[in-house]
């Protein structure tokens, strides 16, 4: 498969939102294994088809969990729970982080490759990488939700506490 650039956060096809996948075929099959491959290279979790440049809503998302690699046709939310705050990074946006504060838990469904309709329950990262590609195809990044000012600075100091012990 092709190896894709991922778009940086200047690129205005960052900003768009991403169209729904009516038809699963060969191309949008090895469209999903490029992300893969890209996702991959570039060591990221997740990646959203508009971050290659291509508006349909697809993902691909690997956090090393018991649900290995997805491939996501057209996610969607359907239930969300609780709240957390963690770090976040972006291939799109090189060489920054931010905290964000995501759901604990989130239900989503999406398409998958052979057509079927699957629902998944996520915690922790997968949750977090879910809601954040899932924001990609809408044209959201990381950085619209970023906590700011006071609060971002107590879970910065939060956070660096936790990882030094």
């Amino acid at each position: 498969m092709a190896l894709r650039n991922v778009r940086v956060v200047e690129d205005p096809i960052l900003r768009k939102k991403a169209k729904i996948v009516n038809k699963i075929d060969d191309k949008i099959k090895d469209l999903l294994e490029d992300m893969k491959d890209t996702m991959y290279k570039t060591q990221g979790v997740g990646l959203a088809a508009n971050q290659i440049g291509i508006l349909k809503r697809l993902v691909t998302i690997d956090v090393n969990d018991e649900h290995g690699l997805l491939k996501l046709i057209n996610p969607e939310i359907l239930e969300i729970k609780g709240e957390q705050v963690g770090p976040e990074g972006c291939l799109s946006i090189p060489e920054t982080q931010g905290f964000v504060k995501r759901p604990e838990y989130v239900k989503f469904k999406y398409t998958d490759i052979d057509g079927n309709e699957q629902i998944i329950e996520a915690t922790e990262l997968l949750a977090v990488c879910i809601c954040h590609e899932i924001d990609h195809l809408n044209g959201i990044l990381f950085t619209d939700r970023a906590l700011v000012g006071e609060e971002a600075e107590k879970y910065e100091r939060l956070y660096n506490t936790e990882n030094r012990a």
